[in-house]
């Protein structure tokens, strides 16, 4: 268990917190670029701030203090120009770096603006999201993740959880809950509400283990009746960090990610791709964005998949779990770990370092590992996974469902011909 002082150091996000000022070093998605297809310009809130995202006419991104400050006015409702915005109220105009260059009502005081500077930071779009670096400078590059940049099929779950983000990431680095919340309470479920779980979830772990790379951490497993040969441990996939998971099957690739609005909010996504081999798509250039829901119209939680058992376990702990009366096990070993190294990379920001996961070197793509053959199931986990799993509540279920299963059948059917 941690003292109050330490779980107050691992989960606040604000300004001038250690963790706050750590989280800061990294780039988030905050929104979608159809977002601002009506209107230019964005309210959002991210690490206990309010900002304001918005887009040029020539299509390029910026991010400001939300709050003008002359008079406090919301720039959401400022004027977008190509160099920057300008406030509604009284006209103070701040370019992309957020220093004051116009004030139209101070034009016989010529050096007041230069003393004015709001809080901004660098914006650009990828994957269809829009993403913002609110740290100090220089921005570090935005890791451009296999799964955000390669081509196939995108869907995007989001929803907006009353937690805390920590608790849903050291969900990440717990492999056993697997068995017993997507596994045996899974199948508890199905039988008080009359479907048949998936099968793949239930085998018990043998053997788990976690090892520090250079995004963060990789998780791997043996299975009841697997080997160290099996991807789920010769592979195994990566926790990101400080706030994603890398996910998958048989071609779907899947980032979970966890964007800490506040110290009691989380915008939560899953964001899919599907690239099925053998499968035929027309380019997209957006994903396809739908809320997954997870609370029932009587405020129960939806635990009939596998995301709603997961928003259970991480909402029903409170807004801010209290580890002080926590007690870990061995089996917690990857939870340790991880606030370990929070606390290392706290450390190293302090120090004037570059924490874990922060990329200065220009790319094109970053591929990652992540195992293929999940839960030694191959494609029959797939299958299993989209209809219990990620895809339930997704507007385009059936038709993802139809390319996988075409792209399963056309290679079948090569291989018998061969």
């Amino acid at each position: 268990m941690l003292t109050v002082e330490q779980n107050e150091e691992l989960t606040r996000v604000g300004p001038g917190t250690r963790m706050g000022n750590l989280l800061r070093r990294y780039w988030y998605p905050i929104a979608f670029e159809q977002d601002f297809d009506e209107r230019p310009t964005k309210s959002v809130r991210l690490l206990g701030e309010d900002w304001t995202v918005y887009k040029t006419p020539s299509g390029k991104y910026g991010i400001i203090g939300e709050f003008c400050p002359h008079r406090r006015a919301s720039l959401t409702y400022g004027v977008v120009h190509e160099d920057g915005i300008r406030c509604g109220y009284h006209g103070w105009k701040f370019d992309f770096d957020g220093q004051c260059v116009e004030q139209p009502a101070e034009q016989d005081n010529t050096t007041f603006k230069d003393k004015i500077q709001a809080h901004a930071g660098s914006a650009e779009a990828m994957g269809g999201m829009v993403w913002v670096y609110v740290g100090p400078g220089p921005a570090p590059e935005l890791p451009r993740f296999d799964v955000y940049v390669l081509d196939g099929i995108r869907d995007v779950g989001v929803a907006t959880l009353p937690c805390n983000w920590l608790q849903i990431m050291e969900n990440s680095v717990d492999p056993h809950h697997v068995e017993w919340l997507h596994g045996f309470y899974f199948d508890f479920v199905g039988k008080m509400e009359g479907f048949e779980a998936p099968k793949s979830f239930q085998k018990k772990h043998m053997k788990v283990a976690f090892d520090e790379f250079e995004w963060g951490i990789i998780k791997r497993r043996v299975l009841e009746g697997h080997t160290e040969q099996d991807d789920d441990w010769a592979v195994g996939h990566p926790l990101m960090f400080p706030y994603g998971m890398r996910v998958g099957g048989q071609w779907i690739d899947q980032m979970q990610i966890r964007v800490p609005i506040d110290d009691t909010t989380t915008w939560k996504l899953f964001y899919s791709l599907h690239h099925p081999e053998g499968g035929t798509w027309e380019h997209q250039e957006r994903p396809v964005v739908y809320d997954y829901e997870w609370m029932d119209d009587n405020g129960n939680f939806i635990t009939n998949y596998v995301e709603g058992q997961d928003v259970m376990a991480w909402v029903s702990q409170g807004a801010i779990t209290d580890r002080t009366q926590e007690h870990l096990g061995r089996s917690d070993q990857g939870v340790a770990m991880l606030r370990k190294m929070f606390k290392e990379a706290m450390q190293a920001v302090e120090d004037g370092e570059d924490p874990p996961g922060v990329i200065r070197e220009k790319h094109d793509v970053i591929h990652l590992p992540c195992e293929k053959n999940k839960f030694g199931a191959g494609t029959a986990f797939t299958d299993q996974w989209i209809t219990g799993g990620s895809m339930k509540y997704s507007p385009i279920q059936q038709e993802l469902m139809k390319l996988h299963h075409d792209a399963a059948a056309a290679r079948e059917g090569a291989g018998a011909g061969g």
